[in-house]
């Protein structure tokens, strides 16, 4: 089964749940306050607030009020290193016992869920120590928390050609038989990145899988034969981060966005920064190769490793730091992180609408802008069921010159 593939949500014993799910009061970005109605993982009807009820079938599995929460459709992780994630803290060689990456995978899964990315694209590095010790671990961890989000894998092996490369493609070959779904790799690690590149292309178009490449793109030469090959391959070709783009001169770097948006290769950013070598930080040129055409989303990178020991995996860190540094609008921005991210991992539309699938992420505020700054308060609905919530309050003490006054309570309690 597809990794991408949408199911309804399941009861404890296993069987469809037919009773609905009701979201009631809150905003859209558009200011309606509005009641959501979910069934069967997708959004039966939306209505003006206090208008919807249990709906045909009569049941009504819950009820939750989010009155003072803005509804949107739940952001996508599209670049993430789940198997080296969370491993700032270690001390010595990087461990890859399947137990321990395991927990570190699952741990890190869990709070991007808990951000509001119910579908996550993890890179697992494939060959040299680890073998597909890796990559077993990681798909574990997909089977592991299947219901609660959706979990790919790209296999990353790191040198494919020559007689080096052998053992590497022959591991990669063995990674989508165990379950990767996603042909990747590093082609700027091998010695003849072309080849490597030729060499993707042609498993993916053998498997019929999609393709995504960790690169920086900072060779325009390279940049433009990787577009040439590319162009036609079906399911698609993703780059990222491509930070390099941003260091090349701004007329080469248009004209490979213009290349990179004819052959149809979308771009994953990582406006975080800090998802590869400490001399590679920055970001892809976001709004040069938007206007150029092409399909560009956002993802977190490193979470908490040596690349970026600080790194938050969230995805509404990522659209604010898009809007605040790049001048994107907020609507703009988070849509990178939500469709424009869905669409890149190949999964379906959402939208806050009827007949679209329940992934959804409500957050304190009533205005996205507002949102993006301060999203501490957070409720996540994968496949028409809530899977995660975040509650945060802020307290203040009394003042000092004025002991009988109370103080704001910021924030509110948990919805019911």
């Amino acid at each position: 089964m597809p990794d991408s593939q949408q199911q309804p949500p399941r009861s404890s014993a296993g069987q469809t749940d037919p009773a609905a799910f009701l979201l009631c009061g809150a905003r859209l970005t558009d200011g309606r306050a509005v009641d959501v109605r979910l069934g069967g993982g997708r959004i039966e009807a939306v209505g003006t607030a206090g208008s919807l009820t249990a709906g045909a079938s009569g049941a009504l599995a819950a009820k939750v009020n989010l009155d003072g929460y803005l509804l949107l459709p739940a952001p996508a992780e599209a670049h993430a290193h789940g198997d080296t994630a969370l491993t700032a803290d270690g001390d010595g060689p990087l461990a890859y016992d399947d137990k321990e990456i395991q927990r570190r995978a699952t741990e890190a899964a869990l709070l991007q869920l808990g951000h509001g990315a119910t579908a996550l694209r993890s890179h697992v590095r494939v060959g040299d120590v680890q073998g597909l010790d890796a990559l077993a671990a990681v798909l574990q961890v997909r089977r592991s928390l299947r219901g609660l989000t959706e979990l790919t894998t790209v296999a990353m092996p790191r040198v494919l050609t020559g007689a080096a490369g052998a053992d590497g493609l022959a591991m990669l070959r063995d990674a989508l038989k165990m379950g990767a779904s996603v042909v990747g790799g590093c082609p700027d690690a091998d010695p003849d990145p072309t080849g490597y590149v030729e060499l993707v292309l042609e498993l993916a178009s053998e498997h019929g899988c999609p393709v995504d490449l960790h690169t920086d793109a900072a060779d325009p030469a390279r940049l433009s034969r990787l577009a040439a090959m590319a162009g036609g391959l079906r399911p698609g070709v993703t780059l990222g981060p491509c930070a390099g783009l941003g260091r090349l001169p701004s007329e080469v770097a248009s004209r490979a966005a213009d290349q990179l948006a004819a052959a149809g290769v979308t771009v994953v950013c990582v406006p975080q920064g800090g998802c590869g070598s400490a001399d590679r930080r920055g970001t892809a040129p976001v709004r040069l190769l938007r206007a150029a055409g092409v399909r560009v989303a956002a993802g977190s990178g490193a979470l908490r490793d040596t690349s970026n020991p600080v790194g938050r995996g969230d995805p509404l860190e990522a659209a604010y730091l898009l809007a605040s540094r790049h001048g994107l609008r907020p609507e703009d921005a988070y849509d990178m992180v939500s469709c424009t991210a869905r669409a890149a991992l190949g999964l379906p539309e959402v939208r806050v609408e009827a007949g679209f699938p329940a992934e959804l992420l409500a957050v304190r505020g009533d205005r996205l802008a507002g949102a993006l700054s301060l999203a501490y308060s957070r409720i996540v609905v994968h496949r028409g069921r809530v899977v995660a919530r975040t509650s945060a309050v802020r307290e203040y003490c009394n003042s000092a010159t004025d002991p009988g006054r109370e103080l704001p309570r910021q924030g509110r309690g948990e919805p019911s």
